[in-house]
């Protein structure tokens, strides 16, 4: 006789970006369901909408708000100290940093521009957007309580420049945050002592928990998109659905153009490579990023591309591609801003060009104080929203697409490290061991 046991299943936990669109399908059709048999005004479903769902979904923002400040001042932090000495790294380092500045505001230019121009979301009742707007009124009012009514040109510049850094980190003063951090880290590296080495690790340390508790945070995201897209579906019904499809639709032409246009642009001109050859070599590093959403997971693939097809200085190149791989975020800079032009489309709330160009600075800041993981935008766009006075709640609208589009820009954006790479290494020679050292990051992003 023969004897057989059996072996234990393993069942493998369904990923959370599925559970995040099992959420926003339970929502959307129960908003719809509601919309259509026009009992969107009962009691009951008021009832649900005013006790369940609606503080669900504000309990979700509060608690990202709680945590953006200090997640993004650790990592905009981290993000300039890894780049090591700065008097050290020379042209290098300066070349990457300004050069990484200039791509991310072209992709933010170029999202804000077919936004205004394409207008996604254009087309839905002004009455229903109130309505909508006057449910979530009270639960979104310590959130935008203290976001800015407009921005004056003349007195923007000046505003950057918080007077006293933790009142603004209080009445969440992003911008104003986000420069003292940049002025912190360049600080950080160059007064470089023991003692200013504990104070890096703490911040690396506060940069963990701080998405440790993101993480956990991020977990609830599914029944919070679930509550939020049956509030809003509840509304605007198959209005809905067309401006989301609006919206996927300009993101992705966005990227396609600063992909398919300004990178080869920037890869012929500069870095004096053949674009299609060029794209030919790094096609696995693109392969990868669009699989796993995620920058850092990519890294090490990134930089075989860059030894091994690219043919890159190596020394150069680690640096580059290292830092690039939290700094560098082109495509997340530019889904930022279209994400937040398109929402405040949606409710019918008008953006100044003064407010426009605070949007873009903040993209780009938060271009390289986003996480490189998935979802790690999303901070980021919660802040904007109370910055600019964009109802925090319609951040509903994008989560359960946001997958997809995670996939897309992840792609741009280790696309965009190669680039820089390629042409910060114009030019320069490989160097030694010896000198590699100076131009090794302080701490390397580990994937």
């Amino acid at each position: 006789m023969t004897m057989t046991t059996d072996a234990p299943v393993v069942r493998k936990k369904l990923a959370l970006h599925w559970w995040m669109l099992i959420g926003f399908a339970v929502g959307l059709l129960g908003g719809l369901a509601v919309n259509l048999t026009g009992s969107g005004d009962a009691f009951a479903v008021q009832w649900v909408i005013d006790n369940i769902t609606g503080p669900a979904g504000q309990i979700f923002l509060r608690l990202l708000f709680m945590l953006v400040i200090p997640l993004l001042f650790s990592a905009l932090v981290m993000g300039v100290a890894e780049m090591g000495d700065l008097s050290a790294l020379g042209r290098v380092g300066w070349k990457t940093l300004l050069f990484t500045i200039c791509v991310s505001a072209i992709a933010v230019v170029i999202g804000l521009v077919l936004v205004n121009v394409l207008r996604p979301g254009d087309g839905v009742d002004p009455v229903l957007a109130q309505q909508l707007l006057a449910q979530g009124a009270e639960g979104a009012a310590g959130i935008v309580g203290n976001a800015p009514e407009g921005v004056s040109a003349g007195s923007f510049f000046l505003e950057m420049i918080p007077s006293n850094i933790f009142l603004a980190a209080s009445e969440n003063q992003i911008l104003s945050v986000m420069v003292f951090a940049l002025l912190f880290g360049i600080g950080l590296v160059l007064a470089k002592s023991p003692a200013t080495d504990r104070l890096q690790d703490t911040i690396e340390g506060l940069f963990e928990v701080m998405m440790k508790l993101i993480t956990l945070v991020i977990r609830l995201a599914p029944i919070a998109v679930a509550c939020l897209m049956f509030n809003l579906a509840a509304v605007f019904g198959w209005d809905l659905l067309i401006r989301l499809g609006a919206f996927v639709g300009v993101a992705v032409l966005a990227m396609a153009i600063h992909m398919f246009v300004v990178y080869p642009i920037l890869v012929w001109s500069l870095g004096k490579r053949n674009p299609i050859q060029f794209f030919s070599d790094i096609r696995e590093a693109m392969v990868v990023a669009f699989a796993t959403s995620s920058s850092n997971a990519s890294l090490p693939v990134v930089l075989r591309v860059a030894d091994e097809t690219l043919k890159l200085p190596r020394r150069i190149a680690r640096f580059v591609l290292t830092v690039g791989a939290t700094a560098n975020q082109n495509g997340t800079a530019l889904f930022e801003g279209v994400t937040v032009l398109f929402l405040a489309q949606f409710f019918g709330i008008e953006l100044s060009i003064g407010q426009q160009v605070v949007v873009m600075l903040v993209c780009i800041l938060g271009g390289i104080g986003t996480a490189g993981v998935p979802a790690g935008s999303l901070p980021v766009i919660a802040m904007i929203l109370a910055m600019v006075g964009v109802p925090p709640e319609g951040i509903g609208l994008v989560l359960g697409v946001d997958r997809f589009l995670d996939m897309c820009r992840t792609t741009l954006n280790v696309a965009g490290d190669l680039v820089v790479a390629t042409v910060v290494s114009r030019g320069e020679p490989d160097i030694s061991a010896e000198d590699a050292a100076e131009l090794e990051p302080a701490r390397p992003v580990v994937a």
